[in-house]
Order: structure tokens, then C-alpha cells, then sequence
């Protein structure tokens, strides 16, 4: 009988590549996963996995071992699921995973409204973007996540995550206040203007550079001088009110609030990203997940988002 525990650690070694990121995920040590793993071996009465440089990796056997865990763990997953609902009590832990902004406006409010009113739910939050956040989701490390997606960047989605989109969050250029462009024009200004201009925008292969670069170079014609990298909007809207750059932010982020700055339209068109949740399709009945999943739609509904534009399930991507 193959045990599901020790599968989990399979599936988990397929997913993260290291029985040292196994271990620090799972809060084991190292020697306790290869342990764990030698006996699913025995277990299944094949190799599962072998050497490869100073690691391991998974043998075709495990790979196709790991196709059934899959499977096991998540019907494992909606039978707990089930019990929960069952007993009907909002409790246990909630994690929730957020970039910077959307944090701030909908998961903090979001678990302040549950700390008072299901005080015997944990909620945690944590800083992702949703790169990390959208497998960390499919692996269980996580119970809801907060997340963008650009316009025309579509996120790839994790077998078993549900996703329900919250708001189309219109883009803007952020321009020093006494740039020659921004006093030249007072609603929208043509990129093509800010060809020699230094950037600042998010990390690389993040969401925030990419739609830079794109935007730049569809609607403007030009590849954008960026010089700036930080994934902290506070901190790019400082460099652009001394002088330093220009960028292009959503809505919600407030650039108009900044001192310094100068927050117009893009003449040539215009650029949103959409704000969603996500949860692990398993986590449907879940009172835990339900509880958060409705705190944030209270959060997005007190924002002024129309609670037909926050209920929508979005189109699959694959």
C-alpha cells in the first residue's frame, strides 16, 4: 500500500526540484525526505530516483508515480474539504499570497474584517508576485491568491486553481511633475515623446517589465532606456518625482497622490491590467476559503468595484 504522505513528498520533488526545497517547504529536514523517499522506493518496488550531478531526479517510473499522486493527493485534498464543510466552523489557518498594492487595498482589509468576525480563523499574508504565487497556490503553500495579470501577458494556470477575475485597473504614464511632455500636454501624452527617457519599472520577467517594453515598443515605436528595477511601486514613484525616470503604473496604485509627479493618459492607446483571485479547485467547500474569498470581494466592493465585475469567472488559459 503506497502511503500518501510519502507521495506528496514525490510530487513535491517533481515540483521543486531538491529535496532541499522539499525539506524547507515541508518543514523537514533533508535526511528525513530522502528517508521517506528510500521507503516509498521499497514501496513501490522500483527505483524512483537517481543521481544527477550532486542531486537527484525522478526516473520514468516516478514520473508516472507522480501522475497518480497527483490524482490521490487531490482527491485527498476535496475529502478534507468536504469534512470541513461538514462540521460548518470557519477556523484552522488562511494564507493568503499578494503583490504589493492589491495587498494593501484588499488583503489587509480583508483580514481585519475576518479577525472580528471569525476570530478563530489565522490569517498570514505574503508578499508574492504572481509568478511565485500561482504554483506556490497549486502546491498547497498557499490558500488564496491576490494577482495581476497584463494586458495581453496571460498567466499560465496551474492544473486544479479556480480563477475569478475583480478589475479591469486601468494603466497611466507617471511623469516628473515639470517634464516638458506633461506640461505640454495635460491629458495624454504620445509616447513616441518619451523615446530618450530613462525608465523604472519592476524586476526582470516580471508582469510590470514586460508591459513597459511592449507598450513602448508597439505604441511608441522604441525600446525604453530602463535603468531602474525595483518591484516596489513607493519606491519608483520617488525616483520619477526627483527626476530620475518616468514609468507606467496602474490605477490603483495611486501615482496621482504622490508628490512630484505627473499622472496622464497614453495618447496612442490605452493599457489595464486585471486584478483576481485565485484557489485550488479542490478548496471549493472549504468554510476557511470561502470566509477569505468573501472578505476580499467585501474589500473590492467598498473600493467601488461593481460586484458583477468582482464575481465573473475569467476564461480558461492554458
Amino acid at each position: 500500500m503506497l502511503d500518501l504522505r510519502r507521495l506528496r513528498l514525490l510530487r513535491e520533488l517533481h515540483a521543486r526540484g531538491t529535496i532541499a526545497a522539499v525539506a524547507d517547504a515541508l518543514q523537514f529536514t533533508p535526511s528525513a525526505v530522502s528517508q521517506q523517499l528510500a521507503v516509498l522506493e521499497r514501496e513501490a518496488g522500483l527505483e524512483l530516483l537517481e543521481r544527477a550531478g550532486r542531486g537527484v531526479r525522478l526516473t520514468d517510473a516516478a514520473i508516472v508515480l507522480v501522475g497518480h499522486a497527483e490524482a490521490l493527493l487531490r482527491r485527498a485534498e476535496r475529502a478534507e474539504a468536504d469534512l470541513a464543510e461538514a462540521r460548518g466552523s470557519v477556523a484552522g489557518r488562511g494564507r493568503i499570497a499578494s503583490f504589493q498594492s492589491v495587498a494593501l487595498r484588499l488583503g489587509v482589509p480583508a483580514m481585519q474584517a475576518l479577525a472580528r468576525e471569525v476570530p478563530g480563523l489565522r490569517c498570514e499574508l505574503v508578499e508574492a508576485e504572481p509568478e511565485q504565487s500561482l504554483p506556490a497556490l497549486a502546491l498547497g503553500d498557499v490558500d488564496l491568491v491576490l494577482a495581476d495579470e497584463w494586458q495581453h501577458q496571460p498567466h499560465s494556470r496551474p492544473a486544479g486553481v479556480d480563477r475569478q477575475d475583480l478589475h479591469r485597473d486601468p494603466v497611466h504614464l507617471v511623469l516628473p511633475e515639470d517634464h516638458p511632455a506633461a506640461r505640454r500636454h495635460r491629458h495624454a501624452v504620445p509616447l513616441a515623446e518619451l523615446a530618450g527617457d530613462v525608465w523604472t519599472t519592476g524586476h526582470r520577467d516580471t508582469g510590470w517589465e514586460q508591459i513597459i517594453e511592449r507598450t513602448c515598443r508597439e505604441l511608441g515605436g522604441f525600446d525604453p532606456d530602463i535603468r531602474h528595477r525595483t518591484n516596489d511601486s513607493v519606491t519608483s514613484l520617488a525616483v520619477v518625482a526627483h527626476g530620475q525616470a518616468v514609468t507606467l503604473l496602474p490605477h490603483l496604485v495611486a501615482p496621482d497622490a504622490h508628490p512630484g509627479v505627473a499622472v496622464r493618459g497614453i495618447a496612442e492607446g490605452s493599457v489595464h491590467r486585471t486584478i483576481f483571485t485565485a484557489t485550488r479547485t479542490a478548496d471549493a467547500k472549504r468554510p476557511s476559503v470561502q470566509a477569505l474569498l468573501g472578505a476580499v470581494r467585501t474589500a473590492a466592493a467598498n473600493l467601488g468595484w461593481p460586484a458583477s465585475e468582482a464575481g465573473s469567472p475569467a476564461p480558461r488559459r492554458a
